[in-house]
């Protein structure tokens, strides 16, 4: 080796990534036979972090900043280390770089239906998708735990496994939040932030950090959306009567704005259509000429069961029904001077006062014949 390649070989590095590929979240600073200079500058700018491995361990993570790579603590052994090795160090090093910044607008949703028990609807399906962000909170164990020595770390490899952690907790947070479907949308905000919570545990695991999870859409299955839409139709239109009554003469008046416009038939229709209209009008509504016709009378509420209190001798006796005192005066215990009272009644009367219980002693069955 000459004087000039030692030279060069042993030439302060500078140690420092850009990147704007806007998906990288790890990045293998390149060195050929991963030897770092005794004297290196290290860059570390804000939203990165940089791991320094040495012999296949982690030995230290530096924080955004510039670092000289030069002091004894430092496990860095260079070849002005080792002249006893011929300038070539037998202690490998290398460094990567962790974006710790948030990849935003990320996509989830629900592959399959979830099937839970709606409150109003019963068992239903229903869909969601979403976006989240998500950030690197801990650049060793992210190293450790997902990335290995892959040299080049994107977002997409572990999107999709993000993505099946996050449908998973989406589904247990609403099966068991009980919320009904019509109400979900006014609860997204806080369903989104349940869940995020939910995941944080797992994503810790990874060295990783949720900041935001939204819900942008919860759906059901088209045969249910389509009958909703018809009870949305029919509360819109309210009484049909009246809705007939006014597309009648909505059209009558479009016929009658362009009376040529279809010849005979368009005179056709407009006559047809007034006539409609004027057979509509002669119905009860606020355009007939008749008295609105009532619809047949409910019957009668049934009469209120009373029930009844005995007072004798300073003491009182009861609840009783009617049914109970007309047995009683059969049987000799309840008498026309017996006093009696009932809620609502205005103090204590005597049963023959009171005219739900004097017809009790008109309809006494004559005294039996005499004995043979």
């Amino acid at each position: 080796m000459g004087i000039f390649d030692f030279l060069s070989g042993e030439f302060i590095d500078v140690i420092h990534w850009t990147d704007d590929s806007r998906d990288t979240m790890v990045w293998r600073f390149e060195r050929e036979g991963h030897e770092i200079k005794y004297g290196a500058k290290l860059t570390v700018r804000e939203g990165q972090a940089a791991v320094f491995v040495h012999e296949g361990q982690i030995a230290d993570v530096f924080t955004p900043g510039l670092y000289m790579l030069e002091t004894n603590n430092m496990p860095v052994l260079t070849t002005l280390q080792h002249w006893d090795h011929g300038f070539k160090s037998p202690f490998k090093s290398e460094i990567y770089y962790v974006n710790t910044t948030r990849f935003n607008d990320l996509k989830w949703g629900t592959k399959n239906p979830i099937m839970l028990r709606d409150p109003e609807f019963g068992p239903t399906r229903l869909r969601a998708y979403g976006t989240y962000s998500v950030r690197v909170s801990d650049p060793a164990k992210f190293l450790i735990e997902i990335v290995g020595t892959d040299g080049e770390f994107t977002m997409d490899e572990i999107s999709f496994q993000i993505r099946n952690i996050i449908v998973q907790e989406f589904s247990r947070v609403i099966a068991a939040s009980g919320i009904p479907v019509l109400d979900m949308a006014a609860n997204t905000a806080d369903l989104g932030k349940l869940v995020a919570a939910q995941i944080s545990g797992t994503l810790e695991d990874y060295g990783l950090s949720m900041p935001e999870l939204y819900i942008e859409n919860i759906s059901l299955p088209p045969a249910v959306e389509e009958a909703l839409d018809k009870r949305t139709s029919m509360g819109l239109a309210g009484d049909l009567g009246k809705f007939t009554q006014y597309s009648a003469a909505e059209a009558m008046t479009a016929a009658a704005r362009n009376p040529s416009g279809g010849g005979g038939m368009g005179a056709g229709l407009g006559i047809g259509l007034g006539m409609a209209a004027a057979g509509q009008m002669a119905q009860p509504g606020p355009w007939g000429a008749r008295p609105a016709q009532t619809a047949p009378a409910a019957p009668p509420p049934p009469p209120v069961e009373h029930v009844w209190h005995i007072a004798e001798n300073g003491e009182t006796r009861g609840p009783y029904s009617k049914a109970d005192l007309g047995r009683m005066t059969t049987e000799g215990g309840l008498t026309r001077q017996t006093y009696v009272w009932t809620p609502g009644q205005d103090g204590w009367m005597r049963a023959e006062d009171v005219a739900e219980l004097a017809q009790l002693f008109t309809i006494l069955p004559p005294p039996p014949p005499p004995a043979a």
